[in-house]
C-alpha cells in the first residue's frame, strides 16, 4: 500500500479530541491542524515534540488538508497510526497470497455482511475448503522489550468481533483474527489484559472455540506500508 502524495515531516503539538492534531511543519515553521485517523489511545506515539510524518492533500471536500500517518520512533524506526491502513494493506497481500496461513484461499470478498449488524473484514472462499472469516486489528503499541500489544484501550467492538467469529466456527467455517503490527521494531505479540480484561476474556473463550489467531509484520517507509513476517503469538 503507497501513500497518495509525499509524506513531509513535522513536530506534534498536542493530539486531542481524538481526531485532531496541532502541528509544526518542518518545512517552513506553520503550525497547522491535521487530521489523526485514530480512535484509540495511541500510547507512546502522541506525545509533544515527537517527529511524526504528514500527507498533504488538495481535495476541495476535505476540511483538514494534512493526514497524520506515522510517528518517528527514537531509534529511527516508524509506526503507522492510520488505523484504516491495515485493511489496505491485508487486502493487497490476501490476494497476492503473501500471508501463508491463508495462501490457499482466492477468493477475497471485504465488507460481508455476518453476525449480529456487523461486517467482517474478509470473508476468503476456495472451492473444498470452508468459508474463512477474517476479522483485522491494527497494533502499534509497545510498552517494552520488542513485544507488540493489543488493544492500547478497552475496546468493546473488538470483544463482540471475537464473540462472532467463535460463532462461525460453530456452524462450521474457519475464523481467523489477524492482528497487524504497524511498527517496526517488534517480534512477538501478546494482548494487553491489563488495559482491557474484558477483551482478554472474548479472546480466551474465542481461541477455545477454534478461532484462530495469526499476528504479521509490516515494513514501513515514507512511501508506504507492506506485509511484512509472521510474529510468534504468545497469548
Amino acid at each position: 500500500m503507497r501513500f497518495q502524495t509525499p509524506l513531509i515531516p513535522a513536530r506534534l503539538i498536542r493530539r486531542y479530541k481524538r481526531f485532531l492534531s496541532d502541528v509544526t511543519l518542518e518545512s517552513d515553521g506553520r503550525e497547522v491542524v491535521a487530521h489523526c485517523p485514530n480512535p484509540g489511545a495511541m500510547l507512546g506515539l502522541a506525545e509533544p515534540g515527537m517527529r511524526i510524518w504528514l500527507e498533504p492533500n488538495d481535495d476541495h471536500k476535505k476540511k483538514l488538508k494534512f493526514g497524520w500517518r506515522l510517528a518517528e520512533l527514537e531509534d529511527g524506526q516508524l509506526a503507522g497510526i492510520d488505523t484504516g491502513v491495515p485493511n489496505r494493506v491485508v487486502a493487497e497481500a490476501l490476494k497476492a497470497k503473501q500471508v501463508p496461513d491463508l495462501a490457499a484461499y482466492s477468493g477475497v470478498r471485504s465488507e460481508v455482511k455476518y453476525g449480529v449488524n456487523s461486517r467482517v473484514d474478509f470473508l476468503l472462499t476456495e472451492p473444498g475448503l470452508p468459508d474463512c472469516y477474517v476479522e483485522v486489528k491494527n497494533v502499534h503499541l509497545r510498552r517494552t522489550g520488542d513485544l507488540a500489544e493489543f488493544p492500547d484501550c478497552v475496546t468493546l467492538r473488538g470483544a463482540k468481533h471475537l464473540d462472532e467469529l467463535s460463532a462461525m466456527v460453530a456452524e462450521g467455517h474457519r475464523a481467523v483474527m489477524l492482528y497487524l503490527v504497524q511498527r517496526t521494531d517488534c517480534g512477538r505479540f501478546n494482548l494487553a489484559r491489563d488495559l482491557d480484561p474484558g477483551y482478554g476474556a472474548a479472546y480466551d473463550r474465542a481461541r477455545l472455540a477454534g478461532v484462530e489467531a495469526i499476528c504479521m509484520g509490516t515494513s514501513i517507509s515514507h512511501e508506504g506500508v507492506e506485509i511484512g513476517e509472521n510474529i510468534p503469538v504468545l497469548a
